[in-house]
């Protein structure tokens, strides 16, 4: 069933022709404010599949097997994982190398950069903040960000804290990206905004964005006077256990323990240093976090931290809000599986095979990673990868298969993957050394 778009946000644009134009939208406005209310939309499901403890131990078993093999063909060079299943973490471990320079086994505390996958963050964080009343969904954003403008004046009036959210600013997708990655600040870039071409009216269609989204970072300092990295780690990384979640570069490179982004030139890895680019965009790309950190982030969106995100909040952000329909012809498994795709509050909402599957990618300079949870089955997935290989993301239909006890599908291909040259890790212990000498003289 697809959700029927909000029309109280189309009222201000039949205000156009009016002669008293201002007048007719402002009561219109109100009368929207008074209506306004998302379309609470699920999957069409089938009766709801039991996973088994023993089904889900299984699955992250041979989970395993088949994220090492995919080390041992050389087209990953690292990756961390975990599978979490009705309040257990099952898996929580790493693979491959963290840097083709300095080949260190990567384990559960490595810490990869989420790229998108922060948005999930971003949308919760948000929903605390409206539960304390600092912001509210369907408040206007105007007047609470001087600098936010639209091409359109009405447009600019009419959106919301949850236009921001569910990417429905009418803008063009990824709207001023390009120049993000040019080296562009972002200040300048929202202030670019009210140059961007208008796709449709505020709220009445899907366009995916990185800037705009970010502006709830804005919002949250011009209502609290925090910034959004500190709010997102007192309200989320503390209280959850996160103890490696940190937003930035600066962090991540002062660790020890990190993934290194890395490049295919011909048939080997050259590792790369990050940008500040997407950084720069911290509640859209900014978090970096390790496999034991998304773990217990999975633990709380299926239910088990109702202490930080209680029921009624995180049905709240899985609430389709927009239809994303292009979701559903980007890569062979949405195009078997998927048959229908939403977005919500910073999540993509997907009907697998009759099966809510709450999800999100993400991708950036040399990292990879995805998000896949059935409530339903109370079972998480996460997998973080430094290159940009799309194996990996194979693993995600395989699992959720198995996990809904779908007819098997080779996702995965591996006897089809060219061979590529495999770097070991070296000891742990050389690390460990090199820090003594290091800090000892």
């Amino acid at each position: 069933m697809m959700p029927k778009d909000d029309m109280s946000k189309s009222l201000p644009r039949q205000c156009r022709k009016l002669v008293v134009r201002a007048l007719v939208c402002v009561l219109a406005g109100v009368a929207a404010i008074a209506d306004a209310s998302p379309v609470a939309v699920t999957a069409t499901a089938n009766a709801t599949v039991e996973l088994t403890t023993a089904q889900a131990r299984a699955i992250s078993i041979e989970f395993e097997r088949l994220a090492q093999a995919m080390i041992d063909t050389g087209q990953v060079v690292g990756m961390s994982a975990a599978i979490v299943h009705r309040g257990e973490v099952l898996s929580a471990r790493g693979y491959g190398i963290t840097s083709v320079d300095d080949p260190q086994q990567v384990d559960a505390d490595t810490r990869f950069r989420l790229a998108s996958l922060t948005k999930g963050i971003s949308g919760t964080a948000a929903a605390l903040m409206v539960r304390e009343g600092l912001i509210q969904w369907d408040e206007p954003v105007a007047p609470l960000l001087t600098q936010f403008e639209l091409a359109d004046p009405i447009d600019t009036s009419a959106a919301t804290v949850r236009d921001l959210l569910t990417h429905r600013l009418g803008l063009p997708f990824n709207a001023l990206d390009r120049q993000l990655e040019g080296n562009a600040l972002y200040p300048d870039l929202v202030a670019r905004l009210r140059e961007q071409p208008s796709r449709c009216p505020v709220g009445e269609c899907y366009g995916y964005q990185n800037i705009a989204f970010s502006l709830i970072g804005d919002l949250a300092f011009s209502t609290s006077g925090e910034f959004f990295e500190v709010a997102v780690t007192r309200r989320l990384f503390l209280p959850l256990g996160m103890t490696r979640a940190i937003f930035g570069i600066d962090g991540l490179l002062a660790d020890n323990n990190w993934a290194h982004p890395h490049q295919l030139e011909g048939r080997s890895f050259n590792a790369l240093m990050p940008l500040p680019t997407y950084f720069r965009v911290a509640p859209a790309a900014g978090a970096n976090a390790s496999a034991n950190d998304m773990a217990q982030w999975m633990l709380a969106q299926l239910g088990h931290r109702l202490d930080v995100l209680d029921a009624e909040l995180l049905e709240e952000l899985r609430t389709p809000m927009v239809a994303t329909p292009g979701e559903l012809e980007r890569v062979p498994w949405r195009r078997t599986r998927v048959q229908s795709a939403y977005y919500g509050l910073g999540w993509r909402i997907y009907d697998y095979s009759g099966h809510r599957l709450i999800f999100h990618g993400g991708a950036v300079q040399g990292f990879r990673g995805v998000i896949a949870l059935l409530p339903e089955q109370d079972f998480g997935l996460v997998l973080l990868w430094n290159n940009q290989a799309a194996l990996p993301a194979g693993l995600v239909p395989t699992v959720i298969d198995r996990a809904l006890g779908l007819a098997p599908i080779d996702w995965v291909n591996l006897d089809q993957v060219t061979r590529l040259p495999v770097i070991r890790p070296l000891q742990r212990v050389t690390r460990i050394e090199a820090e003594k000498t290091t800090d000892g003289g």
